[in-house]
Formats: C-alpha cells, sequence, structure tokens
C-alpha cells in the first residue's frame, strides 16, 4: 500500500468550490488546522486566496504532497485539471449532492485529514486517460497541451439538429459506425456518471476497461461496448460534412470535423484517490443510486 511521508514534504494545496459559502468557510476551517500543525498551505492556482495560505503559481503545484477538495464531484474534477496529471492524491470532502469522488462529508472533513496524515487511509489507483486530438493525422495546433479525463470523454452533436455519424476504431480496426446523438467514452470511476444516464453499464473501479455508450442512438443494433484499456481507441465523424463537440469531464474542449479524430488511452500513471480503509464501493452504489433497492 502507497503511503504517504510528509517528513521532507508538508505542502498541501486546497481547491473549494468559490460559489458555496461552506467551502470557503471550511477551508479556512482546514487551513487553519494544519497551520496550527506546522504544515504549508496553498490555495490552488485559479482560486481567490484564503486567508493565512499562499497562493500556488502551476509549477508550484508540482511539489505538493497532498491536495484536499472542497466542493462535490465538479470540485474534484477541477483539482484534477489543476494537476496537469501529476501523481499527486486527492482528499475529497462533499458539500454537494451524489459526491462519487468526493464520498467524505463535511462533518468528518478534519477528522479525515488527521487520519489522512497520520497513514490511516488508503490511496485507490484510478484510470486516467489520456486524449489525443488530431486533425488530418496530425496533433491539433490549438491543443498542444495535454488532455486528461479521470470520468468520461463526448462526442456530442451539441445544438445541431441532425445526428451525427461516428466511427469507432480500436487499434485501428473498425469496430463500428454508430448513428447518435453522440458517444460517451467512460473510465470506470466515470461509468456511474453520464455513461449510467445513457443506458451504459457500471464498471467497478478496479476493473481494467473501458466503456464505449452511444447516446440516443437511431439503431436498435447499438449497444454499449466494454473494451480492455490496453488498447488505442480512436474516433471521427463519417459519411457527409459534420461537427460535433468534445467535451472531456464536462468541459468542452474542441470543435471538431470530419478531418479530427479523437485517440483515447489509458495513461501510464494512475490517479491516486485518499479512501478510507472501510470504503465500500456497492455500500456508495447502495446510498447515492439506491442500487438493488426493491422498494
Amino acid at each position: 500500500m502507497t503511503k504517504l511521508d510528509f517528513t521532507s514534504n508538508k505542502k498541501i494545496a486546497l481547491v473549494y468550490r468559490g460559489e458555496k459559502p461552506q467551502a470557503l468557510s471550511l477551508a479556512k476551517t482546514i487551513s487553519h488546522w494544519l497551520r496550527e500543525n506546522d504544515y504549508k498551505v496553498y490555495t490552488a492556482p485559479g482560486q481567490k486566496k484564503i486567508a493565512g495560505t499562499l497562493l500556488a503559481s502551476p509549477a508550484a503545484m508540482m511539489e505538493m504532497k497532498l491536495v484536499i477538495a472542497l466542493g462535490g464531484d465538479g470540485t474534484y474534477l477541477r483539482a484534477i485539471r489543476i494537476l496537469k496529471g501529476l501523481p499527486t492524491p486527492i482528499l475529497g470532502v462533499n458539500l454537494g449532492s451524489l459526491g462519487f469522488l468526493t464520498p467524505i462529508s463535511a462533518d468528518e472533513a478534519l477528522s479525515a485529514v488527521e487520519r489522512t496524515l497520520q497513514n490511516q487511509m488508503v490511496l485507490e489507483p484510478r484510470a486516467i486517460l489520456d486524449v489525443d486530438l488530431q486533425h488530418k493525422g496530425k496533433k491539433s495546433k490549438s491543443k498542444k497541451d495535454q488532455i486528461l479525463a479521470l470520468n468520461d470523454i463526448v462526442i456530442e452533436r451539441g445544438q445541431l439538429s441532425q445526428l451525427i455519424n461516428i466511427g469507432i476504431f480500436h487499434d485501428r480496426h473498425l469496430l463500428s459506425e454508430v448513428k447518435a446523438d453522440g458517444l460517451i467514452i467512460s473510465s470506470p470511476t466515470g461509468s456511474t456518471a453520464y455513461n449510467l444516464a445513457a443506458g451504459g453499464p457500471i464498471l467497478h473501479p478496479k476493473v481494467k476497461a473501458l466503456v464505449v455508450t452511444p447516446i440516443a442512438p437511431h439503431s436498435l443494433n447499438n449497444r454499449p461496448l466494454i473494451m480492455p484499456d490496453d488498447g488505442r481507441l480512436s474516433f471521427c465523424l463519417v459519411g457527409r460534412a459534420q461537427k460535433a463537440h468534445l467535451v472531456v469531464d464536462g468541459q468542452k474542449i474542441a470543435e471538431i470535423e470530419n478531418d479530427d479524430e479523437v485517440i483515447i488511452q489509458r495513461n501510464k500513471r494512475d490517479h491516486l484517490m485518499v479512501t478510507d480503509k472501510d470504503h465500500d464501493y456497492f455500500r456508495l452504489l447502495r446510498e447515492k443510486l439506491k442500487f438493488g433497492d426493491r422498494t
């Protein structure tokens, strides 16, 4: 089991949901407690600085030993984007509704922070997906930065009234062509998000697979595909001239056309999620989604 060692590095960054007063209040409380216990506390980039902390630059985030995300799953995903692929563990505290990525409640926050620092929590690896957007076989000039997803990648028609035709390829072999409102390519972590709402299956976080789920497909023959995560999945618009939106973890990344290709592969490094030793994934499903509830 991977452990956090704060003997030589006691730097911790806070990411909080700025428009939620409870998140800022809790961030101040946690920051004060950490500083009282000799930790060096930073406010992550792109946020109003929390009193008593240092404002971290993007470069300074490389030095963080731990990130604490205060909000909901959206805040957690924002922390992932801020880290830009760094394997820095994140402790998520839920101040939202569902909270699949943030199972710790606000009442448990300080206790969870203390237990994390005492190595009484576990670091659970979660798959991260690389997204490569290419134009005519070359990396898109407008997207030179690395694009990463923890939850899902969506290719959608946006505000267009017509369905889009999408070709699905695995290791350059054609799997299928789908006419639909779009496609969701989900990691196991994201399988309980948009994928589930679109009728896709739930994947346990330890499953080494990706799921490709059509959004409102035109044909009854189009069903979700579960694919191994050690290959290369690619997608492109086929047939007549079309446009679609590329959305990664809820953020629109680009508008794509027929000459574009979206390539998705599992990143060589996993994200490390801080969880309780007694964390029960299926209990989370029962509590959040009423999984298996017959009433």
